[in-house]
C-alpha cells in the first residue's frame, strides 16, 4: 500500500489538528493522575489543581457512582491536549488568562484602542491645524 492509500485515514486527523482551539476543554495528561480530567478542568477554568482534586474526592464520598460515571464520561469524550497547542509557556499563560477573565482581556484591549484613537485624533488635529502649515512653510 502506498501513502495515498491511507489518505482517507489521515484527512480527519489533519482536520482535527487544524481546528485546535485554545479555548476548548482538553484533558491534560502531563499534569493528570489518571486520565487528566481534573488537570484539564483546572487549566481550562484557572482553578487550583490541588483544590479541584480535593473537591472531587470530597464529592466522591457521598456521590460515588455519579462521580465515577461522570469522570469516565469526561475521560472518554474530552480529547487529550495536543502537544503543539501552545508555542511556548508565554503563549500558554496568555490563553489561561483569557479563559480566566475574558471580560478583563476585552476591557484591556478596549482601553488600549481608546488610547490609540485619542493619540491619532491629536495627530490629525495637529496635521490639519494652521500652525502646522505655517511651520512647514517656514521650514522650506
Amino acid at each position: 500500500m502506498t501513502g495515498s492509500d491511507y489518505e482517507h485515514i489521515r484527512e480527519p486527523i489533519r482536520r482535527t489538528y487544524e481546528n485546535m482551539s485554545h479555548n476548548r476543554l482538553y484533558r491534560n495528561k502531563k499534569r493528570g493522575i489518571l486520565a487528566g480530567v481534573c488537570a484539564g478542568i483546572a487549566d481550562w477554568t484557572g482553578i487550583n489543581l490541588t483544590a479541584l482534586r480535593v473537591v472531587v474526592i470530597l464529592l466522591a464520598l457521598p456521590f460515588t457512582a455519579v462521580m465515577i460515571i461522570g469522570y469516565l464520561a469526561l475521560a472518554l469524550l474530552v480529547p487529550a491536549q495536543p502537544d503543539n497547542l501552545y508555542r511556548d509557556t508565554e503563549h500558554e499563560e496568555f490563553w489561561q488568562e483569557v479563559r480566566k477573565a475574558p471580560k478583563d482581556s476585552v476591557s484591556t484591549l478596549n482601553r488600549r484602542f481608546k488610547s490609540l484613537d485619542q493619540r491619532l485624533q491629536r495627530l490629525e488635529a495637529w496635521l490639519t491645524s494652521p500652525e502646522y502649515r505655517i511651520n512647514r512653510e517656514l521650514d522650506k
